[in-house]
Formats: C-alpha cells, sequence, structure tokens
C-alpha cells in the first residue's frame, strides 16, 4: 500500500441501490465509488451520488459528507427539515437516522469511519503514541551515529 495516494472525482460510479424498504417515495438511484480505504479497513472516502426520491438512512458507522453538486433536505427527530447545497458539510454519527429528500441529483464525497469500542480505540492510540515517540527518537539518533 502506497503512504500517499492520489485520485480523482470523475470516476465511473458502480450502480449501490438503497435498501428497497428505506424508499418513501419515488425512485432513488444510487452510485457510488470508494475512492480511498485505509489499511485498517476502518475508514474510507467514497464519492456519491444519487437521483431524486425520499428515503430513509441508518448510519452504522461515523460518515461526513460534503456536498458537491444539487441538494438535499434532511430531516430526523432531532433536526428539523433544512436544506443543504454544494460546500455544506454535515457529520452523521454511528447510530444516526436521516430521512433524506434529494432534489434533481445530489453528488457527495464521503469520509466513513466504522467506531471501535473505546476500549480498543485507547489501546490503539496508546500504540501510536508510542510508535510515534520511538520513531522520532530513532530518526534523531540516525543523523548522529552517520556522522561518527
Amino acid at each position: 500500500m502506497a503512504l500517499i495516494e492520489t485520485t480523482n472525482l470523475v470516476v465511473n460510479l458502480e450502480l449501490r441501490p438503497i435498501e428497497p424498504s428505506w424508499i418513501i417515495e419515488g425512485n432513488p438511484v444510487a452510485q457510488s465509488c470508494v475512492l480511498s480505504k485505509s489499511a485498517d479497513g476502518l475508514a474510507t472516502t467514497i464519492v456519491w451520488e444519487c437521483s431524486e426520491g425520499r428515503f430513509n438512512w441508518y448510519y452504522d458507522f461515523d460518515e461526513t459528507i460534503l456536498i458537491l453538486e444539487g441538494s438535499i433536505v434532511l430531516e430526523s427527530d432531532t433536526l428539523r427539515p433544512t436544506r443543504y447545497g454544494p460546500g455544506d458539510v454535515i457529520f452523521f454519527r454511528n447510530g444516526a437516522h436521516a430521512r433524506w429528500y434529494v432534489e434533481g441529483r445530489v453528488r457527495k464525497l464521503a469520509f466513513c469511519r466504522t467506531t471501535q469500542p473505546m476500549v480498543l480505540a485507547f489501546v490503539a492510540r496508546a500504540f501510536n503514541k508510542i510508535k510515534r515517540v520511538v520513531f522520532l527518537s530513532e530518526k534523531r539518533a540516525a543523523p548522529g551515529l552517520a556522522s561518527t
């Protein structure tokens, strides 16, 4: 896996049907393409678009979206109907539920992350901190070793 990857938003999208029982109105057609995936598989970046329709969406991961084109109206039990368009950023926590109304067509960039149990997240942060400290001290020692 390369440490730095690049891509473009001009990609071939594959059909990713919305769960039929979630559709409230219309015939929304969803398509997406995974742009990147973390080494541990817990985080992905996706470009997604959908045609007009109303549907429920249930989140089983954290998702941050950036609306690229088009507009949507979102609502939930805690959010009154609100319109979002290009440049708007929305964060959905794991466990969220939202009702989407796609007006015409929408295209978004989505950053998705599977939530780890708190204990595992703490262990991962501690391990990464130790790794950074050790790696940094090895880097600092390396130039001194090269000059002796």
